[in-house]
């Protein structure tokens, strides 16, 4: 089969389309034909060498959706032909409120979607959402269930609550936005590009802010009248800001810091407002369970910002890295 396979010469990583072994299936696994796979930043990390623990050779990739096309010893309620959709947490563990030690992300050490087949435990497929095509299927797994996790089984929205999601652009934001609409939150974001700004607005967002302004924050609180949960992927000084727009009782939740530490926070300010400030990562197999039925129950699509074909995976890498695309990028496999 083709496959991306992220190769290591002389310390510098490089991503080659090379041809290697279809997987077989083993007890306990299913094999997928892969329709579709989609980009994240966990991707562009890996392929440049900066991911802890990062192995080589290696198929990387964590997002796909296909159809299964063999069943190992020992599965049930699997067949062939099933069309799937794959949850991309392995080995969570027992407990719903936090990951085990033995805790990882397809694509790396395991062998992941960039390729026209992978092999997953029975465990991580579920059945595709019927109103999904296979590319936005193939979008929603990691993104999804990072946000699902972040805004309801960590942040408990509620109808009405206002919302601040910083950082409109990316994969994540966009399925907040759809999610905290879909639940009757009222919506503020942050961009630096007034067309993301308008995209979010036209995906349900209240409004939203320049945070290159240098008034963002009474703007933001002006429109409206303060915060009651932030999802924030992006730390570093805007961290401070984060706190200051929320209300009296107030929560964050973080899931990322892209901006890196969080220099010269003032805990005093989080104490006077009774704040709570949550940590947040991927979710649990529940979490996937209960994303799918959100998002089949208010009919939500991804937004896709980009198609590439497989052996154009490192030229897709490069445009997330850059930050080109709002929503996001998805890799086309097969028919």
């Amino acid at each position: 089969m083709k496959a991306i396979v992220l190769n290591n010469i002389e310390d510098n990583y490089r991503l080659a389309v090379e041809e290697v072994p279809t997987p077989v299936a083993s007890e306990g696994d299913v094999v997928v034909k892969l329709k579709a796979a989609a980009l994240n930043r966990r991707d562009v990390m890996i392929a440049s060498g900066s991911y802890p623990g990062t192995e080589v050779p290696k198929i990387i990739g964590s997002d796909g959706a296909g159809e299964v096309v063999a069943v190992g010893d020992g599965v049930a309620d699997v067949s062939v032909g099933d069309e799937i959709i794959i949850n991309p947490g392995l080995n969570w563990g027992d407990n719903p409120k936090v990951k085990s030690a033995d805790f990882t992300i397809l694509g790396m050490p395991y062998d992941g979607t960039f390729a026209e087949f992978v092999k997953i435990p029975v465990e991580n497929v579920y059945p595709k959402p019927q109103h999904l095509t296979w590319e936005e299927a193939a979008a929603l797994p990691l993104s999804g269930l990072t946000g699902y996790r972040a805004l309801i089984t960590k942040g408990k929205v509620q109808a009405n609550e206002n919302v601040f999601i910083p950082g409109a652009g990316g994969g994540v934001a966009t399925y907040l936005i759809q999610f905290a609409k879909a639940l009757g939150a009222n919506v503020y974001v942050s961009s630096s590009q007034q067309e993301k700004l308008d995209f979010a607005l036209k995906l349900g967002a209240q409004a939203g802010v320049n945070y290159k302004d240098a008034d963002w924050e009474n703007e933001l609180l002006n429109q409206s009248q303060g915060i009651d949960l932030t999802i924030d992927s992006i730390g570093g000084e805007s961290f401070k800001s984060f706190i200051n727009i929320g209300k009296l009782g107030s929560r964050i939740v973080s899931f990322g810091a892209t901006r890196g530490p969080v220099p010269n926070l003032l805990l005093p300010t989080m104490t006077l407002k009774e704040m709570t400030l949550l940590g947040s990562t991927m979710g649990s197999p529940d979490d996937f369970k209960d994303m799918i039925d959100l998002v089949e129950q208010h009919q939500i699509k991804p937004v896709i910002g980009a198609r590439y074909n497989l052996d154009e995976t490192p030229k897709a890498l490069e445009a997330l890295s850059n930050g080109e695309n709002f929503g996001k990028i998805v890799i086309r496999i097969s028919e």
